[in-house]
């Protein structure tokens, strides 16, 4: 994997964007909030309960539970390990991060006028990482059938080679950007196939539309490496109240921002006499960056026996995404009696994609909790969400017409359960939790339901609280290498055990 020297920007000027799939649909549209120890404690079952600042992002009415104004922050150390399979290989790895988990204040404001059934209100500001996307893995195996070539030669089907090649005295580099501006990504795709000499023309005119992939003769020994980082992140603009003594309701107006950054590198080697090239690299780069608005509306119930009801709507969230992204390709290729050489595809630049609009579908939670004055409480969430309705925008655009269609066949309602308990001796609160979210496809056995457990422990002096929790959270998925391929599907099986420590100090002001 080569480093790089230098980059220049380039905007593509056309109307469709190939950079997004379903995955990136799943990714903008799931929404796991990282929160306080007390929260991550007893696996984020909080929408009956308030009176924590992670609860806040469940449900708005939570602020008002507080009695004084209450501020928090809370760091975390997370682990991630990934064991992948392909063929018949198997890898081990796992990565650590340290980052800010939440940070936030509620300000209650008691109501002095003793015959208004408005008992008090509340503002805060709340601050909650959603989605940690920090995750590296390898996967290497033999596939004895399809191999890098079938994506090249499915984007260059049906293109005249003339929109496809370099003109004479004209640099790779250039070409690939010229192609990128006139036509688009899958033309650029094809561009990359045909001058690594992976694809071959069946006719050397600039009217041929028909090509061969000449990676042949079966068995090749492929490695795939991923690299991705970032996160999402919610700023919740919080305000409710309380009114008469059992019902609080609240609103959030929320700003998403998403930073995502995804590196992978695909190797083929094949010792195959028939093959006209015998090693491939190919690196692909995205850069996401993006802003959203949502809102949310929240109701809690305290009955009189000591339960509590919860109900909020989570809107969806409309966001705009600004994406960059980068390619590299290097291949050997076997020359007949000719010495093998080596060709080299780097233009040199990101290339720079047009805004586009996403919407994730809306969310409903529904919960109910019982607290036993002093002695602790018990609680559990219910969530749902229809993934299918996820929708890239502008619709018109036939590419995002195309990813709207396979997010709508492919991709589910989905609940989510959590539950929740705390135990109070004195100053110390023992605690725990148990989750499990659905899978959003259709199709669970390639991407799987995700279990979890947790456990907390806190202890209160004065009008400061510190909490400690860890959590465990395992899904297994597949991930196909190319995902916007049809024909060159091949796909890792990955375990993931996602493991997370979390501290929190808060105090009453």
């Amino acid at each position: 994997m080569r480093k790089f020297q230098y980059f220049v920007i380039a905007t593509l000027a056309m109307a469709t964007l190939n950079a997004q799939d379903i995955s990136d649909a799943v990714r903008l549209s799931t929404d796991n909030v990282e929160g306080t120890a007390r929260f991550k404690g007893m696996s984020g079952a909080f929408g009956a309960l308030g009176g924590d600042m992670s609860a806040v992002s469940i449900n708005p009415a939570g602020s008002s539970i507080f009695n004084n104004s209450h501020a928090s922050a809370s760091l975390g150390f997370g682990n991630n390990r990934n064991d992948t399979f392909y063929f018949e290989d198997a890898l081990s790895s796992q990565d650590s991060s340290f980052d800010l988990n939440q940070a936030g204040a509620s300000f209650v404001y008691l109501n002095g006028n003793q015959n208004s059934p408005w008992r008090k209100f509340a503002l805060a500001l709340a601050y909650d990482k959603t989605g940690n996307f920090n995750d590296n893995w390898t996967a290497r195996g033999v596939s004895p059938t399809a191999n890098i070539g079938d994506y090249f030669l499915e984007y260059a089907r049906g293109l005249p080679l003339a929109d496809i090649s370099a003109l004479e005295g004209e640099t790779l580099s250039d070409a690939y950007f010229e192609i990128g501006q006139a036509f688009g990504f899958g033309h650029q795709q094809a561009f990359l196939g045909y001058e690594s000499f992976i694809l071959d023309p069946e006719n050397e005119t600039d009217d041929n539309t028909a090509y061969i992939n000449t990676i042949t003769g079966g068995n090749y020994d492929q490695q795939f490496a991923y690299n991705a980082n970032g996160y999402n992140g919610t700023l919740a603009f919080n305000a409710s109240a309380q009114y008469g003594d059992n019902l609080h309701i609240g609103l959030n107006v929320n700003s998403h921002f998403v930073n995502y950054e995804r590196s992978t590198f695909f190797s083929e080697r094949n010792n195959n006499a028939s093959a006209g090239v015998n090693r491939v690299g190919f690196e692909n780069i995205l850069l996401t960056n993006g802003v959203g608005l949502s809102f949310q509306l929240g109701s809690i119930l305290k009955l009189d026996n000591g339960f509590r009801l919860g109900l909020a709507y989570d809107s969806p969230t409309w966001y705009r995404i600004t994406e960059e992204s980068y390619q590299y390709l290097e291949t050997t290729v076997n020359d007949g009696d000719n010495a093998p050489f080596s060709q080299v595809i780097d233009p040199g630049f990101f290339t720079l994609f047009p805004d586009y609009r996403f919407r994730s579908p809306s969310k409903i939670t529904a919960s109910v909790a019982y607290v036993a004055l002093d002695k602790g409480l018990l609680s559990f969430d219910y969530s749902r969400k229809n993934f299918s309705n996820a929708e890239f925008r502008p619709n018109s655009d036939p590419f995002f017409q195309f990813q709207n269609d396979d997010i709508e066949n492919r991709l589910k309602d989905a609940s989510t359960y959590r539950f929740g308990a705390e135990y109070r001796i004195e100053r110390i609160s023992l605690r725990g939790g148990y989750s499990f979210e659905e899978s959003p496809y259709e199709d669970e056995s390639f991407f799987g339901n995700r279990t979890g457990y947790s456990l907390g422990l806190g202890y209160k002096f004065g009008n400061t609280t510190l909490d400690v929790a860890f959590n465990s959270l395992q899904r297994q998925y597949n991930y196909q290498f190319f995902g916007n391929s049809q024909e060159f599907t091949n796909a890792s099986i990955i375990d993931n055990v996602n493991t997370n420590v979390v501290l929190t100090l808060g105090f009453s002001i």
